[in-house]
């Protein structure tokens, strides 16, 4: 008698081939082979000879992984100074280290929130925040993105601890959260806001201390905020950034940080030296801003339509999702890589091409880019229902 117990990844295979859901690594060459408007390089700072020579010396002086945990040997004196030098730069009291973005945001929801806890949540937050608040076992009211009405409604129906979370820039349209508006909501109803900054430090506030700063909310007393190292600072991780006791708290309750390995020594080092980088070139997040601006405004001036962008991402719709699909391919075919979104990836049924402009994109590239978009267009006629 056969034994397959792995039978049903078969159907659900020839489903997602159906629905034209496959997804496929493509292994990238060491030198860039495209033009990059699908990565989250927006300061252009992966490459940078400083960021590279500081992740080759913390690699060469700290050894190639952390060796544990942070709480037995994963700590060392690069992650404390990367933690004091985050918390600084991004105006908070104190900063945590974690392997990932992702593994941030479960570890402040889960540690800050609990049984008999809310969490209202915007429903465009990224899918990290969707699983942090599902392991939190807190009570989670979804609530309709970037209104901060159905923030408060869903805040004061619940008696007891609370916390507000939601993206700072979202990942898929660009758009920025009404930061100034949920934290007064927040202050009314005695809850905590936690923010997912990783799309807006680098690009947003001075000189790219994020949209928290930006917003002149950075360190107060009831707000927390996320962020990833592998976006803007051109490295990897993610830390968590508030009060200290705040901190502390997760450092004793947060599984992701517990009993997780810590943050590679190289990946630390790169992180701050670009922190270096950016603090003497604190323009670069006016550039990426700008380029965004630019690509926006050329290609809505050309009949295509996209989403405004507050940050570094811009949100190009198409017609369908076989129509993305094709779309975001004939890109890559003429030498140019985009992102694509469609259902059931964004909730919304609208199916995009995401653009991320960097700070070290030229005006020719600019220009290029441009170009390759509207040449690959897709033709109305060939729209499907998104």
């Amino acid at each position: 008698m056969s034994f397959a117990p792995f039978d049903w990844i078969d159907a659900e295979a020839r489903g997602r081939a159906a629905a034209g859901l496959v997804r496929t690594l493509r292994p990238r060459g060491a030198e860039p082979e495209l033009l990059d408007l699908a990565s989250n390089d927006y300061l252009g700072l992966t490459r940078h000879p400083e960021v590279i020579a500081a992740a080759a010396d913390a690699a060469h002086r700290w050894g190639a992984g952390a060796t544990g945990s942070r709480l037995v040997t994963g700590s060392t004196a690069l992650h404390a100074r990367l933690e004091r030098e985050l918390a600084a730069f991004c105006g908070f009291e104190a900063a945590l280290v974690l392997s990932s973005g992702y593994a941030a945001n479960l570890a402040a929801l889960t540690a800050l929130t609990g049984r008999g806890s809310l969490i209202a949540s915007d429903a465009g937050n990224h899918a990290s925040i969707v699983d942090g608040c599902r392991l939190s076992r807190a009570e989670t009211a979804v609530v309709p993105h970037a209104d901060p009405g159905a923030f408060e409604k869903a805040l004061r129906a619940h008696d007891g601890r609370a916390l507000a979370v939601t993206d700072s820039v979202f990942s898929v349209d660009g758009d920025a959260a009404p930061l100034p508006a949920l934290a007064e909501v927040c202050r009314s109803a005695n809850a905590a806001l936690l923010v997912d900054d990783a799309h807006g430090l680098g690009v947003l506030g001075e000189g790219g201390r994020g949209a928290l700063a930006g917003a002149r909310l950075a360190g107060g007393d009831g707000i927390v905020a996320t962020l990833t190292l592998s976006k803007s600072l051109g490295s990897q991780g993610g830390a968590v950034l508030g009060p200290a006791r705040v901190i502390d708290h997760l450092i004793n309750t947060a599984r992701t940080f517990i009993f997780d390995t810590g943050l590679a020594p190289a990946a630390a080092g790169g992180a701050l030296g670009a922190l270096g980088v950016l603090r003497r070139e604190p323009e670069r997040a006016a550039r990426a801003r700008e380029v965004a601006t630019s690509l926006y405004g050329r290609l809505t001036a050309a009949g295509l339509t996209a989403v405004r962008p507050d940050a570094a991402v811009v949100s190009v719709r198409a017609p369908s999702a076989d129509a993305a699909v094709r779309w975001a391919a004939d890109c890559r075919a003429a030498g140019m890589a985009v992102g694509c979104f469609r259902p059931p990836s964004v909730p919304d049924g609208v199916s995009r091409l995401r653009l991320t402009a960097r700070a070290d994109l030229t005006e020719e590239q600019i220009t290029t880019a441009v170009a390759t978009v509207l040449a690959t267009a897709p033709r109305q006629a060939d729209a499907r229902v998104s």
